[in-house]
């Protein structure tokens, strides 16, 4: 298995990778978990007098969120309560005189990693090792420390070539994440397993129903994947209305498979028996699956389903939640995520939050993260741990100890 950081010796110059992709406002990176999560990594780091040079993305080219890490360093300065020096450049010559001036208590952030040629193309670590990024900056620090466990399915320089250039550690963030994670394929628990799975894509959560079949007793199926498998059960959703474009192509594209997989394990699968949508008044409406003709958006479970999915959770020896049940940003949309969540804390069972967003709907709920088992920042790493499929930076870590 990696290293961690407990193996590191004190006051060395850490090349440490985050995950602080965030919200993006009038071009302004906007406050999340992730900037707690790591800023307390880096907090642990500097309390053994290491000197920290921080690597972290944000976006990728073309798109809206794609902007300088500027903005960021100050939003991690709140966290830590000390100065983070940014310099606009990564491997130059302006950010490897920063890097080589810094000294030990101190926090340095370069320039978002995917506006170097070397970062984003796909390709095998001794490839990312032999970059210019790579072999440019890795002689300017003592080690290499990955703490961005959500970016960890990435295959991409920062995240897997350093680790066979440098001695390389796993954050405090990166072993959490995956010590919790791969609990549903390393753990065996006494009582019924219940998954919760909601979000927007089928193409992720198919696998992860497929996948773990042999420990998960229950899945309670929410969203639009949700939907689609109401669909598949004959009733008169899980399709466009009013504009939207969330259903047909995944239908298209998925159909044969979700009605197999509704077919196999239909037993397990538990299905909302109502769903939620906007009312005639703006309030909260709801309607009976059973009869059912769509001519709007569905926008939550019912509360006939929250409280069955509630009551499965409560009765688990162990649940874990990927994606959420409806759009829990809008108060009058939010019943079923909440309510899953609060059976979740009102039990000891050993649970996972994750996927994306969903995790918000704790803090925004006033719930107490102290009363769940892990809340994860990830999504695309936490459906791949739920597969038990391979992490390409949690492997460079292993391969690199």
């Amino acid at each position: 298995m990696f290293n961690t950081c407990s193996d590191l010796e004190p006051g060395q110059r850490l090349l440490v990778r985050v995950d602080i992709n965030a919200p993006v406002e009038d071009g302004i990176a906007q406050d999340n978990r992730r900037f707690e999560r790591h800023a307390d990594s880096i907090r642990q780091l500097l309390a053994d007098d290491h000197a920290i040079v921080v690597l972290a993305h944000q976006g990728r080219p073309g798109g809206d969120s794609f902007i300088s890490l500027e903005s960021h360093a100050e939003v991690l300065e709140g966290h830590l309560d000390q100065s983070v020096q940014f310099v606009p450049d990564t491997y130059g010559e302006d950010a490897l005189e920063a890097v080589d001036s810094l000294e030990s208590g101190e926090v340095l952030l370069l320039e978002n990693v995917r506006m170097c040629d070397d970062e984003l193309p796909e390709k095998p670590p001794a490839e990312h090792a032999e970059s210019e990024f790579v072999q440019t900056l890795s002689p300017h620090v003592d080690a290499y420390v990955n703490d961005a466990y959500s970016a960890a399915h990435r295959a991409h320089a920062s995240l897997v070539g350093f680790p066979l250039v440098l001695e390389a550690y796993a954050g405090p963030v990166m072993a959490a994440e995956y010590t919790a994670n791969s609990a549903i394929q390393d753990r065996e628990f006494d009582g019924p397993v219940t998954m919760v799975l909601g979000g927007t894509k089928a193409e992720d959560l198919i696998p992860v129903i497929e996948q773990v079949d042999d420990t998960v007793d229950r899945f309670c199926l929410g969203g639009i994947v949700g939907e689609l498998f109401l669909r598949a059960a004959g009733h008169d959703v899980g399709y466009d209305v009013d504009g939207t474009e969330f259903f047909d192509h995944q239908w298209d594209d998925h159909a044969d498979t979700i009605e197999s997989v509704l077919e196999e394990y239909g037993d397990r699968l538990h299905l909302a028996t109502d769903l939620a949508c906007e009312g005639d008044d703006g309030g909260r409406a709801e309607t009976d699956v059973e009869g059912i003709e769509k001519d709007t958006s569905y926008l939550d479970v019912g509360s006939e389903t929250a409280d069955a999915y509630g009551d499965l959770v409560r009765e688990s020896d162990a649940v874990f939640v990927k994606g959420a049940l409806g759009v829990f940003e809008d108060e009058r949309f939010a019943h079923g995520t909440v309510t899953v969540l609060e059976a979740i804390a009102d039990t000891d069972c050993f649970s996972v939050v994750g996927g994306g967003d969903t995790s918000r709907a704790i803090g925004l709920y006033g719930l107490d993260e102290a009363d769940f088992g892990h809340v994860s920042i990830a999504g695309g790493a936490y459906v791949r741990a739920l597969t038990g499929d391979s992490l390409v930076a949690i492997d460079a870590l292993t391969s690199s100890a």
